[in-house]
C-alpha cells in the first residue's frame, strides 16, 4: 500500500457476519472485496439452487446490500435487495435480490460477470466474489442428536440443518472435497493489504472458506495482515464455545494459517482469561473493544467495529459517503 492510498481489503464469510464486516470496512475503505461462502441450500436460496443448479444466490445478496451506500439511493437498493415477495403463489418468500441475481445469471452465464453487473446496477461500494465457482454442500459430524445416545456421532448434510442443529458440531467437510476456488477471489487475496476473516455462523460461514485448498492456501502465503473478527457472543453453531475454542477451530482447520490481529467485544472477551494466550500461538495480537450493539442482540455495530479496523489499518480513512 503506497503513501495516502486507502487499503486493499478482502473480507471472507458469508451472511449477517459478513454484512456486518462489509458494513464497517466500507467506512474505511473504497478498495473492498468481500469472498461469499456458496454452500446455502435453505429458504430462498434453496429452491433456487434446486431448481436451477447454480451457485445460491442469497449470500451473495447479502454482502451487496451491505455495500450499497448510506445515500438515500442506496438504502433504497438495500431495501429492495432485501425485500421479499408475498403471495399465495410459487414466489412467496422469495429474495427480491435473489431473482434479480438469478436473472442476471440467466442472461450472463458467466456468474462473477454478473455479479459485476448487478454491483454496478445498485452502485456497490466493493466487489463481491463467490468463494468457490461451484455450489457447495456442507457435511458435519454431530453429537447429542439423541438423548439415550448422547456420545453417539451422527452425519449431517446441508448448511440449513447444520446451522439449526440442537446437537453439539464436531467437525465439518465440504462436499465436493476439492472444489474451484473462483480464479478472481485467489487474484484479490494475493494482491489484498488486509484479509478479514469473520464474524458469522463459525462452521457454515466462516470455516468453509479454509476448507477450500486452493483458497485456503492463497490465504496462508499471502503476506496481507490477517485479521479474525470473533463473534460478540457464541452463536447456535457453537452454544458454549469460549473465544478460545472458537481460535482453536480456526488452527484445527487450517494447520498453516497465521494470524496478525485477533478482534474481539469487550464482554465476550472477559469470559476467557487465556484468549490472549491463545491468540498468540497463532502468531496473533488480541484487540479488545466495545463493538457491540447496545440493544441486546447478538451483533456488532458497524461503527465502533470501523473504528477498531480502522485502528489496526494505521488510520486508514476515506472521504467516502456516509
Amino acid at each position: 500500500m503506497s503513501g495516502g492510498d486507502l487499503p486493499s481489503v478482502v473480507a471472507l464469510g458469508g451472511g449477517h457476519g459478513l454484512s456486518a464486516s462489509l458494513s464497517a470496512l466500507r467506512q474505511v475503505t473504497d478498495q473492498l472485496t468481500a469472498v461469499v461462502t456458496v454452500a446455502d441450500d435453505g429458504g430462498s436460496s434453496g429452491r433456487l439452487r434446486e431448481e436451477f443448479g447454480g451457485l445460491p444466490p442469497g449470500d451473495l445478496r447479502m454482502a451487496l446490500a451491505a455495500l450499497c451506500g448510506d445515500d438515500h439511493n442506496g438504502r433504497r437498493w438495500a431495501s429492495v435487495l432485501q425485500s421479499r415477495f408475498r403471495s399465495e403463489g410459487p414466489l412467496d418468500g422469495h429474495a427480491v435480490g435473489n431473482l434479480l441475481i438469478e436473472g442476471v445469471w440467466q442472461a450472463i452465464s458467466d456468474p462473477v460477470l454478473g455479479l459485476g453487473l448487478v454491483g454496478e446496477l445498485v452502485d456497490a461500494r466493493g466487489r463481491v466474489l463467490p468463494a468457490s465457482t461451484e455450489p457447495l454442500n456442507i457435511e458435519a459430524d454431530v453429537l447429542g442428536l439423541e438423548v439415550e445416545f448422547p456420545h453417539e456421532v451422527h452425519v449431517l448434510r446441508g448448511q440449513h440443518m447444520v446451522a439449526s442443529t440442537n446437537g453439539w458440531v464436531q467437525a465439518i467437510r465440504l462436499l465436493p472435497a476439492d472444489p474451484p476456488a473462483c480464479p478472481q477471489a485467489l487474484t484479490a487475496i494475493e494482491r489484498a493489504d488486509y484479509i478479514v476473516l469473520g464474524p458469522g455462523s463459525w462452521f457454515t460461514s466462516v470455516l468453509p472458506h479454509l476448507l477450500i485448498p486452493q483458497l485456503a492456501a492463497a490465504i496462508i502465503a499471502s503476506p496481507a495482515h490477517k485479521i479474525l473478527t470473533l463473534n460478540v457472543t457464541s452463536g447456535l453453531e457453537t452454544a458454549g464455545f469460549s473465544p478460545s475454542r472458537h481460535i482453536e477451530l480456526i488452527a484445527e482447520n487450517a494447520p498453516g494459517l497465521r494470524l496478525n490481529t485477533v478482534v474481539a467485544d469487550e464482554a465476550f472477551a472477559a469470559s476467557d482469561a487465556a484468549l490472549a494466550q491463545t491468540c498468540a500461538t497463532l502468531g496473533a495480537d488480541l484487540v479488545v473493544d466495545d463493538v457491540a450493539m447496545h440493544d441486546h442482540t447478538a451483533r456488532h455495530d458497524r461503527l465502533r467495529l470501523a473504528a477498531v479496523y480502522r485502528e489496526v489499518m494505521g488510520g486508514a480513512e476515506a472521504d467516502l459517503e456516509m
